[in-house]
């Protein structure tokens, strides 16, 4: 499985990898840390046989994409043991959603996972993943006393193997 991720500004990234850190203090689930996961939004999940078809498609959104403006507004949960923070669907999100997708749906022999598809994709960032039912609960409470809304900006563009995470291709966004 692949990755097409965006990643944040230096404030944004401090905010975030400090709720993750949090979460992996309270509740002693530090697989986000362990894992070197960095706080990112998944734009689409791409089961692919090789990466090698998907290089051409994501350097194409090199022109394609520019940096924006988003706002996280909330934490959620993916039941059961995923906790996340959650932005605006702005049109700048649905945007890019949109402009990713047709950059890799033509391509043969891949599938894009469902739940990444326009119109049916929650953008989130993971702040916590395999937690237990009662590590759920301590995550939930620390994101009681430790989130507020925020601002971030997407900077960074990337496509990452998973299992571990790793980058194949990461770069910044053009201002715009």
């Amino acid at each position: 499985m692949y990755l097409i991720s965006v990643y944040f500004d230096d404030n944004a990234n401090r905010i975030l990898q400090n709720l993750i850190n949090k979460i992996a203090n309270v509740s002693g689930n530090n697989f986000m840390i362990l894992h070197q996961v960095p706080p990112h939004m998944t734009i689409s999940s791409i089961e692919a046989r090789s990466v090698d078809v998907l290089i051409p498609a994501f350097e194409s959104l090199r022109d394609m994409i520019s940096q924006g403006e988003i706002q996280f507004v909330s934490v959620g949960q993916l039941l059961p043991y995923v906790m996340y923070s959650t932005p605006v669907l702005n049109e700048y999100l649905q945007r890019i959603s949109g402009i990713v997708y047709g950059a890799i749906n033509d391509i043969e022999d891949i599938s894009v996972s469902r739940f990444y598809k326009p119109g049916s994709w929650l953008p989130h960032v993971t702040l916590g993943k395999t937690l237990s039912e009662e590590q759920m609960i301590m995550a939930f409470e620390i994101l009681q006393k430790s989130f507020s809304p925020f601002s971030a900006r997407i900077v960074e563009i990337g496509l990452a193997k998973v299992n571990p995470h790793e980058d194949v291709i990461r770069f910044k966004l053009k201002n715009g």
